[in-house]
């Protein structure tokens, strides 16, 4: 199955780089035929066009929830994510609405179940810098790890007994 992985956010806004920077590492890591590693500074519909024609998509991001502790990684998947009614631009669209939207103008995109987002708390995606804080950037390895074992689930995928946890964080 070809697999690209997403590196999403802006390097120069401390944290929102931290899913360059996974995917940065992962590609020193990750030398295989079948993944593509990419980097993107977009979202909602602009982001289509980088998905286009992948059959799974794994997303790299910084994340911000409440309660979240700076460097906790979340395993997600599209529909635990808002949707927006409505948008200002199209950055503004979420991503559920942004994949309908494109399967609705007939984009080959990845199904839901094939669309896995690895989330990373972030502590400020606002302050210009080009570091991460340091429990962010403590996060690093075990993101690449988290982005390693999610290739793998596509390759032996395993059914549990039970509903998946849409996130799993981890300190």
């Amino acid at each position: 199955m070809k697999t690209l992985v997403v590196g999403l956010g802006n390097s120069i806004l401390t944290d929102d780089g931290i899913g360059i920077y996974v995917v940065r590492e992962l590609a020193a890591h990750c030398q295989r035929d079948d993944v593509d590693v990419a980097e993107a500074s977009v979202g909602g519909l602009r982001l289509l066009d980088t998905l286009a024609g992948y059959e799974r998509v794994i997303l790299v991001d910084a994340i911000q929830t409440r309660g979240g502790s700076p460097g906790d990684i979340y395993r997600l998947h599209p529909d635990d994510l808002r949707v927006s009614l409505h948008a200002g631009s199209t950055h503004d669209l979420s991503l559920p609405g942004a994949l309908a939207f494109g399967r609705g103008l007939g984009m080959t995109l990845p199904l839901d179940e094939n669309l896995t987002i690895i989330a990373i708390e972030a502590e400020d995606v606002l302050t210009f810098c080009e570091d991460c804080t340091p429990a962010v950037s403590a996060a690093i390895p075990r993101a690449v790890e988290a982005v390693l074992a999610e290739l793998e689930r596509a390759e032996n995928p395993v059914r549990a007994a039970g509903p998946e946890s849409p996130s799993a964080g981890s300190g």
